[in-house]
């Protein structure tokens, strides 16, 4: 955002349902100057529920009824951080994780869906919600010769047209549909009922009304009317509401589900709102339904927008009657709206074209002009002034950084005679050589607690490349201007991250510096100590093989992102790659007769392969087919993504000999790519390099592999 316009409020949106993805929609169309979104989910992809009977029928691919969280927070111009809240702090407006520090809100949307009513995951239970996590179980369950007989508990919308579906693909399963209710389709009219009943009869589909659910035996089902024998149930019943809103203390109605207002607020909480299933309407109550949802987004949307800058909010009038339509799973469907009933292949064809109308909205994003910003009046009063000192009047504030301190508890170990707070950091060094690295950068993605992990994990690998032992830390933190109460999250979410990795890896952080700056940032002075001779980059000698613990592309992937080009898995993927030490990789290679060793970052895999070779005074034969790649990275070179850097590091390639491999083609410019948080690449004599690159994927470097061979000839790549 410029500097004009810094953000001065944050928005979380906690879940990407149906209407928290019309709010990123909606603020990606039109971005109000001053508010920054935060989108937060436990999956990157959000299913929309209406497609799922058709993907499990064959209509629709994985793909077709998805949408992409990333992509779509990057054209909203959000951040998108991939996460499973716990909780709720409200009196400090804090989301609670489980294995991460609390995130602070001034504004929450919580648009997370219910859990399963009455059923948990098991080997022989699937809940068919949350989406995200029954389509894995149900592409192994489908493949499963085992599972011959399937019983489908609810008998609303979702379960009958989840039967009706597998009955049409799967013909090997016998289904049984069991409901609690006197009659399937409660809401539906009389006519759609009887037509949606008689359809199942003709697929062999057996119905169970009246049939409570009592127990789960290991091969049958018990209810209230009988048993049904089953080798696997799928739990559709509909939803409840999670335990953690009405823990956290925010009203809840009788059931536990989010109570809010005709505006879609908290009736205890004004600034926090909900919607979807996870709510509900307390002076109007309706059915859990997507369809609502989707209605929801639109006021939602403009809700935030309005209280986040003083303005009177809107109300929700929720439709009495929705209409529902069911497919039969073989292109046609029954629609019911009141009494009203209609059915065949046009009702098919509405149905389809109404859900991927929906999915085009929010994966056809157009190109947006850019707008000068302009502070909405109630926000304009808390704007930082826009002409901002240097030197030493850039340092962020006292009682920001104290207050920043105070969060992050560091305990400074024995070994720290005098750390933070003094004006140089003190420690015991311990008897011999002291390895010491330098390295950081500005923010390239949008969470920063994992941004603050990969650039320890970035720092250390200088260590671990020489089999030092890093024992202390000294930080340089950049933090853009904002909103106080934003800087000081900021900062503390960064640093929380690093030390959580220097912290399992017995580092001490003992000081450093924080500054204003365009950019959020972070570097790193590391030292530790080396025992004995250091792997170093000129210590490759002929006849070993070359071993990489990591593939590469995060540089391309990290490119494309912000482009909005990489889709969310490919690039949770990377993250998680770069957030993954080195530090079990050196010590192996270390024990399997490694001498010559380097960290594969900035330059690319051919720069970093380069220096070696002319610093061992070697060559190397790198056969580019066997260099690990990250999800992804070739796609995007074939759509013209690259690196600022790439240009640069494709000189390095001019230090090898192609062998059938072109310059232009993706594989071989991917070896060029500018790595973070990279892997280690190293020789290994030839006799234990079988034995060693196992030795890696037990220690869970999946990929590690040898890549090629040192030799006393040329550089070369071969196929």
């Amino acid at each position: 955002m410029p500097p004009t316009a810094p953000p001065l409020r944050d928005i979380v949106l906690l879940g990407g349902g149906h209407a928290n993805v019309q709010v990123l929609k909606r603020f990606g169309m039109a971005p109000e100057p001053g508010l920054r979104l935060t989108v937060l989910a436990r999956e990157p992809q959000t299913p929309y529920s209406g497609m799922l009977p058709g993907l499990v029928a064959g209509h629709y691919a994985w793909s077709d009824i998805h949408i992409d969280l990333a992509r779509l927070a990057a054209f909203a111009g959000a951040r998108f951080i991939a996460a499973e809240a716990a909780g709720l702090e409200l009196s400090r407006r804090q989301v609670l994780f489980a294995d991460r520090p609390p995130l602070r809100y001034d504004l929450l949307a919580i648009n997370s869906g219910g859990v399963p009513n009455g059923a948990s995951a098991s080997n022989f239970v699937t809940p068919v919600k949350p989406i995200g996590r029954f389509l894995p179980a149900w592409q192994r369950l489908a493949s499963d010769p085992a599972i011959r007989r399937l019983v489908i508990v609810g008998g609303g919308a979702g379960g009958v047209e989840l039967a009706l579906a597998i009955g049409r693909r799967h013909a090997r399963f016998h289904c049984t549909l069991v409901e609690a209710s006197p009659q399937l389709l409660t809401g539906f009219s009389a006519l759609a009922r009887k037509r949606l009943r008689a359809e199942l009869q003709r697929r062999g589909i057996d119905v169970m009304t009246d049939a409570m659910v009592q127990e789960v035996g290991a091969d049958r089902v018990y209810t209230t009317v009988g048993e049904v024998a089953a080798d696997h149930v799928l739990w559709c019943s509909g939803v409840e509401a999670p335990d953690w809103p009405a823990a956290a203390g925010l009203a809840t109605d009788a059931n536990g589900f989010i109570a809010v207002s005709a505006t879609l607020q908290s009736t205890s909480h004004p600034e926090v709102f909900a919607a979807g299933d996870v709510a509900s309407m307390v002076a109007m109550p309706r059915p859990k339904s997507g369809v609502f949802a989707v209605r929801q987004g639109r006021v939602l949307a403009d809700n935030l927008r309005r209280f986040a800058t003083g303005r009177p909010l809107r109300r929700f009038r929720a439709q009495r009657r929705a209409l529902a339509i069911v497919g039969l799973g073989d292109e046609r469907a029954v629609a019911s709206r009141g009494v009203g009933y209609a059915s065949g292949r046009l009702v098919w064809r509405i149905k389809q074209y109404l859900d991927r109308r929906f999915i085009r909205r929010f994966s056809r994003l157009p190109s947006m002009a850019a707008t000068p910003p302009r502070l909405a009046p109630a926000l304009q009063a808390e704007a930082p002034e826009t002409m901002r000192c240097g030197g030493c009047g850039a340092k962020v504030g006292a009682d920001l950084l104290h207050g920043v301190l105070q969060r992050l508890a560091i305990e400074p170990s024995p070994a720290i005679v005098r750390g933070i707070g003094d004006d140089a950091a003190v420690v015991k060094v311990v008897a011999g050589n002291v390895a010491l690295s330098c390295d950081g950068f500005r923010a390239m993605i949008d969470d920063p607690y994992r941004f603050g992990r990969i650039c320890a994990h970035h720092a250390l690998n200088d260590l671990f490349a020489m089999d030092a032992r890093p024992a202390f830390a000294l930080a340089l933190a950049n933090v853009p201007v904002m909103a106080a109460e934003l800087m000081a999250e900021d900062l503390f979410q960064m640093l929380a991250g690093a030390l959580a990795v220097f912290r399992d890896h017995g580092v001490d952080l003992v000081g450093g510096h924080s500054a204003e700056a365009a950019e959020l940032g972070l570097a790193f002075t590391v030292g530790g100590a080396v025992k004995g001779e250091p792997l170093v980059k000129d210590g490759l000698t002929p006849g070993e093989k070359l071993i990489l613990t990591k593939p590469i592309g995060s540089g391309v992937l990290l490119a494309g992102a912000m482009q909005g080009r990489v889709g969310a898995a490919n690039l949770l993927a990377a993250i998680a790659n770069m957030d993954h030490s080195n530090a079990e990789a050196a010590r192996i290679l270390r024990c399997y007769g490694a001498k010559g060793c380097t960290d594969v970052t900035g330059f690319g895999l051919a720069g970093h392969l380069s220096e070696m070779t002319r610093a061992s005074g070697v060559g190397a034969r790198l056969q580019v087919d066997r260099v690990p790649k990250l999800a992804g990275a070739l796609e995007q070179f074939d759509a013209g993504i690259a690196s600022s850097l790439q240009r640069n590091n494709e000189q390095a390639l001019d230090d090898f000999v192609l062998r059938k491999a072109a310059p232009s083609e993706p594989a071989v410019r991917l070896l060029a790519d500018p790595q973070t948080a990279g892997g280690l690449l190293a020789g290994v004599p030839a006799a234990n390099a079988a034995a060693c690159v196992q030795a890696l994927r037990r220690a869970g470097y999946a990929v590690a592999v040898a890549i090629g061979d040192v030799t006393d000839g040329e550089l070369d790549v071969v196929r």
